[in-house]
């Protein structure tokens, strides 16, 4: 039977660390640096999620524009404004007149929507996942995930859409 060590203090504790499940048992320190190894791969994973998102979010945008389903800013500050407008589209699977949700954007066709919400999905899932192994409160862990999460943002951060981000608020559940 594997024993498993639950620290709720800060620890640098090695032989008999278990990370999130029992099975990822610590054992050595060879194990413990293959672990963290492992957590810092994730963390790269995680900010290349999030990079993936973006850029699927902006080929989604262009194609929508380029086939005259979206409109580019320069097209919504005309001052045309259509009351109503798109509300014939707003269906079952749109969910806006089902919770009344007010339509600021332009809609996303079905399957790409299933896509968006499924990275995010796995985005949200693996941010929480490094939340429980800095849970540990093992500072090596924590330390691992801290230096994956930021290998991966300098891979794959490396430039920003300062209109966007001058712009817009975005929304995440990501845990860091």
């Amino acid at each position: 039977m594997v024993k498993c060590s639950m620290n709720m203090l800060w620890n640098t504790q090695i032989v008999n660390t278990c990370i999130v499940f029992r099975s990822w048992h610590v054992s050595s320190t060879a194990s413990l640096i293959g672990s963290c190894i492992a957590i810092m791969a994730l963390g790269v994973f995680y900010e290349y999620l999030r990079a993936f998102q973006k850029s699927l979010d902006t080929r989604i945008a262009l194609a929508l524009v380029a086939s005259g389903k979206g409109k580019t800013r320069a097209a919504s500050r005309s001052g045309r404004s259509t009351p109503g407008a798109g509300r014939e589209e707003a269906g079952l699977l749109t969910g806006r007149r089902i919770f009344n949700i007010p339509s600021t954007g332009t809609p996303v066709p079905f399957l790409l929507r299933v896509l968006r919400a499924a990275l995010y999905g796995a985005t949200v899932f693996l941010s929480f996942f490094l939340m429980l192994v800095f849970m540990t409160y093992n500072a090596y862990l924590i330390l691992a995930t801290v230096l994956g999460a930021a290998l991966g943002h300098f891979v794959f951060g490396g430039t920003i859409n300062v209109d966007a981000l001058l712009s817009e608020e975005s929304k995440s559940m990501a845990c860091h």
